[in-house]
Formats: structure tokens, C-alpha cells, sequence
């Protein structure tokens, strides 16, 4: 017997005997293991105390397992009567798997978009992102098509959502073609039907002007300009600070906003951002400019030199990214805060040699191409080393005629 496997009364397996398990049993279970009760029927505790219900059954000769649902929702009594009525139907030849497959493809398009809704809500990065896939169908999709069975959805359909708005809210309409069309991939998947019908509609849609909207960014010549402005506001130091790094270091707000001070070593000149931070979810090493080094140090003398570099006004919080962004308006500067990461790649092409893969890692960008991207094992440290040295170097130096004379 396997381990964590238990049985109810009997000794081994071939002698079990017909419902060993009690509904007060069911109900109390919390040893992880298999408890057996009959018709292959079992109750399985897991490690975490979810408890669910599985029958093994063979179907066509070949020995598998179904899930009936969890304990908490199925009662002892259901779970008989669904173990029973499987072993009949597979003594009878019949596929209870299929049987299953065939009863939730009754699902409805609603009850189909909120289940794939529910299973990828856990990998977004955000919660905005999660409540904007199943808002954008409450909105446009289930009002025409969500009381269809999800294997009767056809392209007819889906081009009566989309029509509408196509031309007038083009991006919308893409992002709501996406997830019709991500509904209907876990229903192919499952067997459910054998065609996706957001896939085969584009002919019969109009062509959509191409569009791309870019953050506002300030020329490179005039990042110099905007920092003596920076530095002669009346702002808080840790936001001046902490806006500072981030042009210095071609940084992403939340990238610079939750750093914490562990994640610095000073001495080598190095910040190591975690992977769980990154928009590539992969570790990043960034080289500190000898004025990063100085932002830095005075940053550490407006708190404990633990924790958060830059905390917000709430205890544990960090800046809000509002708190950026209202900081470069109220200076008088109609950009965005990300756009500076624009203002460093465009002096990086027009005004240095540096390679473009150099640069592109500075920015901790991943490289799109897979074949590409297998033999790209580097991260050039050293080269972006120099690189943001020279950038650190371009945006202190301001021109002489925008100097002005206190004297």
C-alpha cells in the first residue's frame, strides 16, 4: 500500500469492504491520506486539509481517476450514487470521462469566461489586470452572447460582439477578441469543441488603422535642465531623491519606489532587483553612477538605512506612483515619469557607439527572439557600467546659456 493511503476497516485493498466511511468520518478527516469507501470511491485529505473525492475506475481497459468534487460541496451520499453510476456506465462500455466532459460543456459562455476567469486570476501580475479580463465581457460579451452554450458560440457571434466597436474603440475590441478567444481555447482544450471562433474572423472584420501610443518623454537634451528644476522645488526630499534614481538609472517607478535597502551594495556599486519586481520576472543587476552612489547616501540619512529607501507618508508604504508623476506636472513638464527611460535610450543612440544590446539591457528589456535569446547569456555589465556613468556625466552637465547668474 502506498504511503499516506488508508483504508477504513479492512487490511488490504481487494478486501475492502462497501461504504466503509461515515458521513461524521467525511466531515472530521483531516489526516492527509486516501480513506476508501466503495465502487473505487475515495476520500482524499490533502497536506493543506482540502478534502476531495476521486474514484478509481477502469474505463476500456485502461485504469484512471475521476474527481467528483470536493467533500465540502459533495456529500457522502452523492459521491455513492456518482461512483455508482460510473462503474455501471463503464461495465456497460461507456466513458464516463466523456460523460463528464459532455455535462460541463453545458456551461454556458458566462459560466465558461468566469471558470477560465477564476484558473488565470492567480497568474496576473496585478489585480487591475485580472478585474479588466472579466469586465470587458460583463461589458460587451455576455449582454449578446453569455447565455449561449459555450460549444454553440459561433463566429457569427462573436462578430456581432466585436462589429461594434471595432472601429471606434479599437483596442478595446482586440483585448475583448483576446479573451473570447481565451474562452474558447480552454473549451477546444477540453474537448468541448473543435474550433476557436475569435480566431477565424479577421476577414470579415474591417482593417483597424494602426495606432501606437507612446509615453511623453523629454528630449535628452533637457533632462540636465529639469533636474536643476527638481532639485530647487519645493518637494519632499525622498520624492526628489527617489525621482532623481530613476532618471539616473533608467528605471521603471515601481522598480525605484519599492527598493529596499537590502538590495544594495554600496561598495561594489551594484543594486540587485528581484526577479518578483522585474516586468521579465528575471533577476537584474544595475551598475551604480558615482551620482547614484550619492542620491543614495543621502537618501540613507533620511531614515534607518533599512526596509524601504523610499517610504511614503503611511507607515510600510511606499511613494505612490501618483506621487511621481504629480512632482514632474507641477514642475511645469508635460511628460511621463517612464518616458525618461526614453529620454536615455534616445541619447544612447544619437549620442554614444553603444551597442544596442547594451542599451536594451540597461533598460532590462529581454530579448523577444527565442532562437536570439538561447545564445544571449550576458547581461554586459561592465559596458552598461560605463554607459551610465556617461549618462550620469551628460544630464549634470547643463549648458552654459541656461545658467543663470544669482549674482
Amino acid at each position: 500500500m502506498a504511503d499516506g493511503e488508508n483504508t477504513i476497516g479492512e487490511s488490504a485493498p481487494s478486501k475492502r469492504k462497501e461504504k466503509a466511511l461515515s458521513a461524521a468520518f467525511v466531515r472530521t478527516a483531516s489526516k492527509p491520506g486516501k480513506y476508501f469507501d466503495g465502487h473505487g470511491l475515495f476520500l482524499k485529505v490533502d497536506t493543506s486539509g482540502a478534502r476531495r473525492w476521486v474514484q478509481r475506475i477502469v474505463i476500456r481497459g485502461k485504469r484512471t481517476e475521476i474527481g467528483l468534487g470536493a467533500a465540502s460541496l459533495v456529500s457522502l451520499a452523492e459521491a455513492r450514487e456518482s461512483a455508482l453510476e460510473n462503474r455501471k456506465l463503464a461495465r456497460a462500455g461507456g466513458d464516463p470521462l466523456q460523460a463528464k466532459r459532455t455535462a460541463e460543456a453545458l456551461l454556458t459562455f458566462e459560466e465558461a469566461a468566469r471558470k477560465v476567469h477564476k484558473i488565470h486570476e492567480p497568474t496576473w501580475r496585478n489585480k487591475k489586470h485580472a478585474a479588466q479580463f472579466i469586465s470587458t465581457l460583463e461589458t460587451y460579451t455576455f449582454p449578446r452572447i453569455g447565455k449561449l452554450k459555450v460549444s454553440e458560440v459561433t463566429t457569427a457571434d462573436v462578430l456581432a460582439v466585436l462589429q461594434p466597436i471595432w472601429l471606434e474603440k479599437p483596442e478595446t475590441a482586440r483585448r475583448v477578441r483576446q479573451r473570447i478567444g481565451t474562452v474558447m481555447k480552454w473549451a477546444v482544450a477540453n474537448g468541448w469543441r473543435q474550433d476557436n471562433p475569435a480566431d477565424t474572423i479577421s476577414s470579415a472584420l474591417p482593417k483597424q488603422e494602426k495606432t501606437q501610443v507612446h509615453r511623453k518623454a523629454l528630449p535628452y537634451n533637457e533632462v540636465a535642465e529639469f533636474l536643476v528644476c527638481l532639485k530647487g522645488s519645493n518637494a519632499g526630499v525622498a520624492t526628489k531623491l527617489a525621482l532623481e534614481l530613476l532618471i539616473l538609472t533608467a528605471s521603471r517607478s515601481g522598480e525605484v519606489r519599492l527598493a529596499e535597502w537590502s538590495e544594495f551594495d554600496l561598495e561594489s556599486a551594484v543594486w540587485t532587483r528581484p526577479a518578483l519586481r522585474m516586468k521579465a520576472k528575471k533577476e537584474h543587476r544595475v551598475p551604480l553612477s558615482a551620482r547614484t552612489l550619492e542620491v543614495l547616501s543621502e537618501a540613507k540619512k533620511l531614515g534607518a538605512g533599512e526596509g524601504l529607501v523610499f517610504p511614503g507618508t503611511k507607515q510600510g508604504k511606499p511613494l505612490s506612483d501618483m506621487t511621481l508623476s504629480k512632482l514632474v506636472k507641477t514642475l511645469g513638464y508635460d511628460v511621463d515619469v517612464h518616458g525618461f527611460r526614453t529620454s536615455f535610450k534616445t541619447w544612447s543612440q544619437e549620442r554614444t557607439n553603444t551597442p544596442r544590446d547594451v542599451s536594451e539591457a540597461a533598460l532590462a528589456h529581454t530579448v523577444k527572439d527565442k532562437a536570439e535569446a538561447a545564445y544571449a547569456r550576458s547581461d554586459f555589465f561592465d559596458k552598461r557600467r560605463k554607459l551610465m556613468e556617461r549618462w550620469a556625466q551628460h544630464i549634470r552637465d547643463l549648458p552654459a546659456e541656461n545658467v543663470i547668474n544669482l549674482k
